[in-house]
């Protein structure tokens, strides 16, 4: 490897863990989040160092990375500490599609494939310009609840909003979006979704499987269109609540199937 890139890469958060994997770069980590799920074989293969708030200070240290990579201000207090020990930190703080998408060309530049990168992305940018492009042929669109947590109800971050938006649906939380922590998302009234009457409800409960026997006995709830017809789905985490690969590629293409059949069946 050439010694101008980082060679020990320690991925506190599992978007730049699959990012390194796409470019074929795999070899460059040294350590996970023990979140991580894409993909499969880095769960097997790295040492799990960190979950998102906490992180093992003394085990990171160990492990010698020239590079350590978060997300998010939550992580300000581990990034702090690794600092004081003398560990380069790379902190992103991105919440939209453009976000994603520059996060993962930087991150290629930064071991040496940018040009990789740019590819990788474009066609990213191709197939979601593509869904845009066909969502806006259609003459309806249904109003979609996005449900990230169930006590309190949290609704989505930004670029879930953003997706469900390019996939042709109307996300009726989408002022809330714009809010970089979850406390600034909380519904305080289950019964203002009932007044939204959303077409469409998706959750994805950040590391747990929906039960949508919850989401259907809650007061008041069975007068929403979506509880009324079915059209609740869930969509595992992994795939929608990292804001990396997953979403833009696997994640985007569930919420398009779900609202192309909706709009199907509403012609």
């Amino acid at each position: 490897m050439n010694g101008y890139y980082p060679s020990r890469i320690i991925c506190l958060t599992e978007e730049t863990t699959e990012t390194l994997y796409r470019l074929g770069e795999q070899d460059r980590i040294v350590g996970i989040s023990g979140f991580t799920v894409r993909p499969p074989q880095a769960r097997k293969e790295k040492p799990k160092v960190s979950a998102f708030i906490d992180a093992d200070i003394e085990k990171i240290i160990a492990l010698k990375p020239d590079l350590v990579i978060g997300y998010s201000d939550i992580q300000a207090n581990i990034a702090q500490q690794l600092i004081a020990k003398g560990i380069t930190v790379w902190i992103n703080n991105y919440r939209s599609i453009d976000g994603i998408l520059s996060m993962m060309v930087q991150l290629g530049a930064l071991v040496g494939k940018q040009h990789e990168a740019i590819t990788l992305v474009d066609n990213i940018k191709r197939t979601l310009d593509a869904m845009a492009e066909e969502s806006r042929k259609w003459k309806i669109r249904p109003k979609v609840y996005f449900e990230e947590w169930y006590d309190p109800l949290i609704s989505g971050s930004q670029w879930v909003s953003e997706l469900i938006e390019l996939a042709g649906g109307i996300d009726i939380y989408r002022d809330n979006a714009i809010q970089a922590l979850a406390k600034g998302r909380i519904i305080a009234d289950p019964e203002d979704v009932v007044d939204k009457n959303p077409d469409i409800i998706l959750a994805s409960w950040c590391g747990k499987m929906v039960k949508k026997d919850k989401i259907i006995s809650r007061p008041q709830w069975d007068k929403i269109s979506a509880v009324k017809n079915n059209a609740i789905y869930e969509i595992k985490s992994p795939l929608i609540l990292q804001p990396g690969p997953a979403a833009v590629t696997d994640g985007v293409r569930e919420i398009v199937e779900i609202v192309r059949r909706w709009v199907t069946l509403k012609k």
